[in-house]
């Protein structure tokens, strides 16, 4: 997987966003104003605080004009500025200019919070907390891990970090103005960070999914320099929501280091959602992939790798219904599973996904048997694993060639199984749903009124535009909400779409 190149600090926030391809707003392209400079941790308001109306005043004539020729003067009026905007798709769209970002269309989104970084991050995850299930309401607060890709590396960073505040930013209409103002306040967003000293460039984060039920916020890190540590978030998660705590030294150094890749670095890392106690899959560039599990006093490597090629690991995924299977997605083109009983270290079945690369996949938590797969061509698929067998060659259940640059994340959305998101970089972060007919006659109608929409697949949900995203992560608590990483930071955003 492609790294960014690291020169010099992200100052600015080039914040735009593309709308949705079921309703299809528009998006224009916008010549970018001088900035000042936003200091680490700050939040950028992508809209401004005031929405003026572009439409014109229409006199009316009530001696010859009645009630429908006012609606229909207006409705044309609509139609030519729709036709005016220029809707952004990302393998179709002209390339923006040296002086042009894409300026996000409030109306499609419920929220949408920009965060500058000082430096660009590779990866980040969700960290899990006890707020409860289904938040629906605003402000919204979550808590998210990251790790930088600093120019020098003694100034790269682990960063945690509270994110609260999160208001609404849907645009109202007028009516809505005259409402009551006590619900959804839209108050300034708070970003709160801990940040643990790192030597080195971190190419992938992840978080055990049981940080909340354990209390343990256990987060590995794959570092460039070969290297997997261990890290435990829980004092720098406590000292958000207990004023005056002091963070101990010793929880900002790893309770374990995996130095059995030697000075090999890697890119597939995943926590087992089964296993409680922590079992950590790391798999490098030279094709090994090792487990990592707890005792009673220690954490445990198997030096047996297990191994079927000499090509780079991207990606690893336990099961959610087996706690000894897990998948892989390599550089060969090949998705292998595996079980961690096999004696010989080798994958039980093995499938041609792509021509290319393999990498990144995402294992169903609803459907255990769907793994969607992302390739380096811009292709993804999605499979149904009851298809995988040793001696036959299955085929995609579904596959997409909507992008044309390699992607670089995919997830299933943890609350809806029939929901994906896919990052690319083409600098978009689609969403999909499976669900979706295509002889739909709604969707029909929809693409022949919409001028450029007659190649475009009918399950693309939305396009999310963001300068060089690499990673994307779904909220399990927050229904709908996703934080995905960029050179220009991180974005926080739920569309209308989910």
């Amino acid at each position: 997987m492609a790294k960014r190149p690291a020169e010099e600090p992200v100052q600015g926030s080039a914040s735009a966003a593309k709308t949705s391809a079921s309703a299809l707003p528009p998006t224009t392209a916008a010549v970018q104003q001088d900035a000042t400079d936003v200091a680490m941790g700050e939040f950028e308001d992508p809209y401004g605080d005031d929405f003026e109306s572009d439409g014109e005043i229409i006199e009316i004539d009530s001696e010859n004009s009645d009630e429908e020729d006012a609606e229909k003067v207006i409705e044309e009026d609509k139609i030519e500025e729709l036709d005016q905007q220029e809707i952004y798709l990302p393998h179709k769209s002209r390339p923006l200019g040296p002086d042009e970002v894409l300026e996000a269309d409030p109306s499609v989104y419920e929220m949408l919070h920009n965060i500058t970084l000082p430096w660009p991050c590779l990866t980040l995850d969700i960290l899990p907390d006890n707020l409860g299930a289904e938040r629906r309401n605003y402000p919204a607060t979550m808590y998210v891990a990251t790790a930088t890709q600093a120019s020098k590396n003694k100034d790269n960073e682990l960063l945690t970090m509270k994110l609260s505040s999160l208001s609404k930013t849907l645009v109202k209409d007028e009516e809505d103005e005259e409402e009551s103002d006590d619900e959804d306040v839209d108050a300034d967003p708070i970003m709160e960070s801990e940040s643990i000293p790192l030597k080195h460039t971190t190419n992938r984060l992840r978080v055990s999914p049981f940080a909340s039920s354990t209390g343990e916020y256990l987060t590995s890190t794959w570092s460039e320099s070969g290297e997997v540590h261990i890290f435990d978030l829980s004092s720098q998660f406590k000292a958000f929501d207990e004023p005056g705590y002091m963070i101990p030294k010793s929880a900002k150094k790893p309770l374990h280091t995996v130095k059995v890749h030697g000075n090999v670095e890697g890119y597939g890392l995943d926590w087992s959602p089964l296993i409680s106690t922590g079992a950590l899959l790391s798999g490098d560039m030279s094709g090994k992939i090792h487990l990592t599990t707890r005792t009673t006093s220690s954490w445990v490597t198997d030096k047996t790798a297990f191994q079927a090629s000499s090509e780079s690991i991207e990606d690893l995924q336990w099961s959610h219904s087996e706690n000894t299977v897990f998948a892989s997605a390599g550089c060969d083109g090949m998705v292998r599973v595996w079980d961690t009983r096999s004696k010989k270290h080798k994958p039980a079945i093995s499938v041609k996904a792509s021509a290319t690369d393999v990498n990144v996949i995402s294992w169903c938590e609803k459907i255990n048997y769907l793994l969607a797969s992302g390739h380096d061509d811009g292709s993804w698929s999605v499979w149904d694993l009851r298809n995988f067998s040793p001696n036959a060659q299955p085929a995609p259940v579904a596959h997409y060639d909507f992008h044309q640059s390699p992607i670089t994340s995919i997830s299933f959305n943890p609350n809806d199984e029939s929901i994906l998101a896919v990052s690319s970089q083409d600098n978009t972060v689609t969403l999909w749903d499976l669900s979706v007919e295509a002889d739909d006659e709604e969707i029909i109608e929809q693409r022949a009124q919409v001028k450029g929409m007659e190649d475009i697949p009918p399950q693309l949900l939305f396009v999310h535009w963001q300068k060089e995203v690499k990673d994307v992560r779904w909220h399990k608590q927050i229904p709908g909400a996703l934080v995905s990483t960029g050179g220009d930071g991180l974005n926080v955003w739920k569309t209308i779409s989910v």
